[in-house]
């Protein structure tokens, strides 16, 4: 656990929220903490109604602690990961062993995914924790039991789940594969799985988490309606569950899409499958609960969440705690196999080698495409410390191959992961970080700007986090001609002092873009800034023609 903390926690507070989530939960996050009203999330002025309020409650509340912004967006998904980690060595330490527990933690410690969402601020780590929860804790009663106090924990940590991001529900599938080991007298159950007392009391523990926020929120509703209230109910219970599985709008992907997931995202432990189907093959022939339970419900979820055409990859994140689970009682023997060796330490030179060599091509004679990636990301003098951190890695990599060589393998990988992990962490993200920073377009609004007062039209998150001011904004999916239109009756109540930063793309035909300042390109976005006398005479009043561009390159902003 001391080697988790340090490899994942490796680069917390050196950096911002970085697109594209970051800095929507973070600015939700700031608003909680800045408003004091921490049951309706508001992105800007608008109600914020694509995800429950528990993670940005929690970022908020990691600021109450820390008091530092750049470790408060971070520090859930640290806490989420090292707890998810704990549990999955604990079941897997009660199911098979101590050595079992720890390859299954060092499984799920070294896998790309993991790791990767680990430190990042998104909501996905701290969903996965509380699904892992439920499912340890209902594993704990159904093959270990009876143990309702687990279960009742564990039916908790599922209502948790439910108003973090609302899949928590899904933990419940477990019953499925339970189902079918009682009623075909699987080995491993436990004697007794309780009766209708005992499941009764892990619904009221489900109800008592969902009520932990559905009651406040009915209140608040109750004693607050308006338009605004009853759309945000629509949206976050129906549009973004049912409407948003059934009838998605963004994120396409292909059935097969997830198989994709597996085989890149959750390396290097997917590279063992050619000897785990064989051994799971073996432990279910022989009616072993231990491994139909997890692994069944891990398949499950990955079938319902295939059956959507929109897809992303963390949609299948909390499968891969119980799909880690139950790979450590084999790995250990697995990684004493010649060519699983082979393959690991093939592993590690496959992903050596090229980073090396883009490093030193790009150090020395930047390819086109190179340059367009630097340019891309506003790299500039940067791009050569980025060159600089693949060859470290590469380098690294190549070390450990030499030092644990080809009888161990596996622990050359681990070593191998664990030094990319933290070049990254240390390394590489705080320098992207820094180079789309939105502080030189900060900078800049502010010295024109100075005492006056300064709005927002067709903004990204990122951009009001950046500004130690108030700023003024006119929604955030609200369509940008309508912000416009808003944006320029504000500014006729105080001409002289009210300026507004633009997307220069939705000026059109409004705004005379010779009476604007340039502020500069971030993040691949042309920004002008400009007063009233840079209103058309024909939009005062706020009359604004819808444009033709009214939303980020038809990317829905909602997600």
């Amino acid at each position: 656990m001391l080697a988790a903390l340090v490899l994942l926690a490796a680069g917390i507070g050196m950096r911002t929220p970085t697109p594209s989530d970051e800095p929507r939960f973070a600015l939700v996050a700031h608003q909680m903490a800045a408003s004091g009203n921490w049951l309706i999330p508001h992105r800007g002025t608008d109600w914020y109604s694509d995800k429950p309020p528990l993670f940005m409650a929690a970022q908020a509340a990691s600021h109450a602690l820390t008091g530092e912004w750049r470790i408060a967006f971070l520090l859930p998904s640290l806490l989420a990961s090292l707890g998810t980690l704990w549990l999955v060595y604990d079941l897997g330490r009660r199911l098979w062993g101590h050595r079992a527990g720890l390859w299954s933690a060092l499984a799920l410690l070294c896998t790309v995914q993991f790791v990767f969402q680990a430190k990042r601020g998104q909501i996905d780590p701290t969903v996965t924790f509380f699904v892992t929860a439920a499912n340890v804790g209902i594993l704990r009663h159904l093959l270990l039991g009876p143990d309702r106090r687990a279960l009742w924990l564990g039916c908790f940590a599922a209502g948790l789940g439910v108003i973090t991001k609302g899949v928590g529900v899904l933990a419940f599938l477990m019953v499925l594969p339970w189902w079918f080991a009682r009623t075909y007298r699987w080995q491993g159950l436990s004697g007794d799985s309780g009766g209708v007392a005992t499941w009764l009391g892990g619904a009221l523990a489900f109800a008592a988490a969902l009520a932990l926020w559905l009651v406040p929120l009915a209140m608040y509703v109750h004693t607050h309606d308006s338009p605004e209230a009853r759309a945000y109910i629509n949206d976050i219970f129906v549009n973004q569950t049912v409407h948003r599985y059934v009838h998605p709008w963004n994120s396409f992907q292909p059935p097969w899409f997830y198989l994709e997931v597996i085989f890149t995202s959750w390396l290097p432990l997917s590279l063992a499958l050619p000897w785990l189907l064989p051994a799971w093959r073996q432990a279910l022939r022989e009616r072993d609960a231990r491994v139909l339970l997890p692994l069944a419900w891990a398949v499950l979820l990955i079938v319902f969440f295939s059956l959507t055409r929109a897809k992303r990859d963390v949609y299948i994140m909390p499968a891969l705690p119980l799909f880690a689970l139950c790979a450590g009682p084999w790995l250990h023997d697995i990684l004493q196999r010649r060519r699983a060796q082979w393959v690991a330490l093939g592993f590690v030179l496959l992903l050596a080698l090229p980073l090396i060599a883009l490093g030193v091509q790009a150090l020395v004679h930047p390819s086109a495409w190179m340059l367009r990636f630097a340019e891309a990301r506003q790299l500039g003098a940067q791009a050569a410390s980025l060159w600089r951190a693949f060859v470290a890695m590469g380098a690294w990599m190549l070390a450990c191959a030499a030092v644990f060589r080809l009888r161990r393998a596996g622990a050359g990988m681990l070593a191998a992961m664990a030094g990319v992990w933290l070049v990254w962490g240390l390394w590489v993200a705080p320098l992207l970080a820094r180079a789309s920073s939105q502080e030189p377009l900060v900078q800049r609004v502010q010295q024109v700007v100075g005492s006056g007062q300064l709005a927002l039209v067709a903004w990204k998150e990122e951009l009001p986090l950046a500004f130690h001011r108030k700023v003024i904004d006119f929604g955030f999916v609200t369509p940008w001609h309508e912000q416009l239109a808003d944006a320029i009756r504000w500014q006729e109540q105080s001409p002289g002092d009210r300026w507004v930063l633009i997307l220069a793309d939705v000026m059109a035909p409004c705004i005379d873009k010779a009476a604007t300042l340039d502020m500069g390109v971030t993040s691949g976005r042309d920004w002008r800034l400009y007063r009233l006398d840079a209103v058309a005479p024909a939009c005062r009043g706020g009359v604004v023609p819808a444009g033709d561009v009214d939303d980020w390159g038809g990317i829905d902003r909602r997600r």
